[in-house]
């Protein structure tokens, strides 16, 4: 299998920076302005949590379905827009991975869009292979419904 290319024209796009030329993974992400910068500016300027996070909603570019939620610290940010390959942050292995590095089922970013807040963004990927650490294509593979008055998980059809 090839690496995968060269992030797209769109998120070569987003790592311009206003007001400092070309943005790099070693530039730090600008801190957050107002509200209106962050609604309506064209910076990034991720709003990190106070561990350091943002949620990271990775989605299948050609079906549109939710595959998996994670979370990105800047390393990870940063690494996913400079190398197109889509990196995350465990919370539980408190350490910075890659998708797919030891199973194979990597995901090569196709576009990322940032919420109206900038403390959250969708990944829309090209998953190969599964995207859940249970070999389904996604996290997401249960339904809640209400059975008997109780809330009850049932499997997908």
């Amino acid at each position: 299998m090839e690496p995968p290319g060269p992030p797209s024209n769109l998120v070569l796009r987003a790592l311009l920076r206003e007001d400092s030329g070309m943005w790099t993974p070693s530039t730090p992400f600008a801190p957050p302005g107002t509200k209106l910068e962050l609604e309506e500016g064209r910076a990034l300027t991720p709003r990190f949590s106070a561990d350091g996070l943002i949620s990271a909603i990775a989605v299948d570019h050609a079906s549109g379905d939710i595959l998996m939620l994670a979370h990105m610290n800047a390393e990870a940010l940063a690494k996913t827009l400079a190398t197109g390959e889509v990196w995350y942050f465990s919370r539980s292995r408190n350490e910075l991975w890659r998708k797919g590095a030891t199973s194979g089922h990597t995901q090569r970013l196709i576009e990322m869009r940032v919420d109206c807040d900038q403390d959250a963004v969708i990944v829309r990927v090209e998953q190969i292979g599964p995207a859940c650490h249970t070999n389904r294509r996604s996290c997401f593979y249960r339904r809640v419904e209400i059975v008997n008055g109780k809330p009850v998980l049932m499997g997908m059809k």
